[in-house]
C-alpha cells in the first residue's frame, strides 16, 4: 500500500509546523483548528507536527479521542491519571465515559505533563469503539514526531561538536548510529499511516510498537550524542526527551500491544 499526502494535507502539516515554531500554546492549536480533524490520516499528519514540536498539554485526549477543544481523561490500566487540570475531566470505566474531578497532583518524568489523582462521578455516555484505537494512533505519531526532531537536533549537534578537532558527525560510528536512528523512523511513519487508512487494531498496536521503539532509539541517541549537556534541564533538548520517556508507555504498554497483535494474527 502507497500513501501520499494531498496538496491540502501538506499545507496542512506546513502551516502546523511554521505556526509551531513561533507558539505551542493552546490557543494556537485552537487557531489552527486542530480541534476539528476528523479523519485518521489527517490525526497523523497533525500529531506527527504537534510532536515535532514537542507541544504540550492532554493533546492526545482533547483532539484525538474527545475531540473537545480542552478535556483530559484517565483510561485505566493504559492511562491512570488525569492528565492536566483541563476544563473538562473525565474517566473511561467499562466503555463508559464519567466525569472526573482531579484531586492530587503527582510527579511526572515529563514536567509539561501533568498527572493527576481524580474522583469518579457520575455517568455521561458510552464511548465509541474506536475512541481508544484513535487515542492509540495519535500518540503513535507524535512519538514518531518527537523521534525526527531529535534526529534532526542531534544530527545538526553532531555536525559542530567537536572531538580530537573534528566534528562528532565525521565518525563512522556517530554516522551510523543516526542512520540507525532515520531508517527505525523512516519505517515507522507509513505504519501509522497505514494504520489510519485501516484503524484495525492489529494495525494500530503494530503502529505503537514501531513508533515507540523508533522514538525511544532517537532518545537514547540524542543523549548519548549530546552528552551531560542532553540531561539538564536547563537545555532545550530535555523537552523532547522527557516527552519520548513519558508517552512510549502511554496508551499501551509496548508488551500490551505485541499481546494484542498476536491476538489479532493468531486468533
Amino acid at each position: 500500500m502507497k500513501f501520499t499526502l494531498s496538496d491540502e494535507q501538506r499545507q496542512f502539516a506546513q502551516a502546523l509546523r511554521d505556526t509551531l515554531k513561533r507558539s505551542t500554546s493552546w490557543d494556537t492549536l485552537l487557531a489552527l483548528g486542530v480541534q476539528e480533524v476528523e479523519s485518521a490520516p489527517d490525526l497523523v499528519v497533525a500529531f506527527l507536527e504537534l510532536g515535532r514540536a514537542a507541544v504540550p498539554g492532554p493533546v492526545v485526549e482533547s483532539f484525538a479521542v474527545l475531540r473537545a477543544a480542552s478535556a483530559t481523561l484517565a483510561w485505566a490500566p493504559h492511562i491512570p491519571y488525569i492528565v492536566d487540570d483541563a476544563d473538562n475531566a473525565y474517566a473511561i470505566v467499562d466503555g463508559i465515559r464519567h466525569r472526573a474531578t482531579p484531586k492530587a497532583e503527582l510527579s511526572s518524568v515529563d514536567p509539561s505533563r501533568r498527572l493527576f489523582e481524580y474522583e469518579l462521578g457520575e455517568a455521561v455516555e458510552p464511548v465509541d469503539e474506536q475512541a481508544f484505537d484513535r487515542g492509540v494512533l495519535a500518540c503513535s505519531a507524535q512519538l514518531v514526531g518527537l523521534g525526527q526532531a531529535l534526529l534532526t537536533r542531534t544530527r545538526d549537534y553532531a555536525l559542530q561538536r567537536k572531538q580530537f578537532g573534528q566534528a562528532i558527525g565525521s565518525f563512522q560510528a556517530v554516522k551510523h548510529q543516526l542512520a540507525d536512528v532515520h531508517v527505525a523512523l523512516e519505517l515507522a511513519e507509513p505504519l501509522v499511516f497505514g494504520a489510519a487508512v485501516t484503524m484495525s487494531p492489529r494495525d494500530v498496536s503494530a503502529a505503537k510498537i514501531a513508533a515507540g521503539s523508533a522514538a525511544y532509539q532517537a532518545m537514547r541517541t540524542a543523549l548519548q550524542l549530546h552528552g551531560a549537556i542532553g540531561y539538564t534541564a536547563e537545555f532545550e533538548l530535555s523537552r523532547w526527551l522527557l516527552k519520548v520517556r513519558a508517552l512510549v508507555t502511554a496508551w499501551g504498554t509496548e508488551a500490551f500491544h505485541r499481546e494484542r497483535l498476536m491476538a489479532a494474527l493468531c486468533g
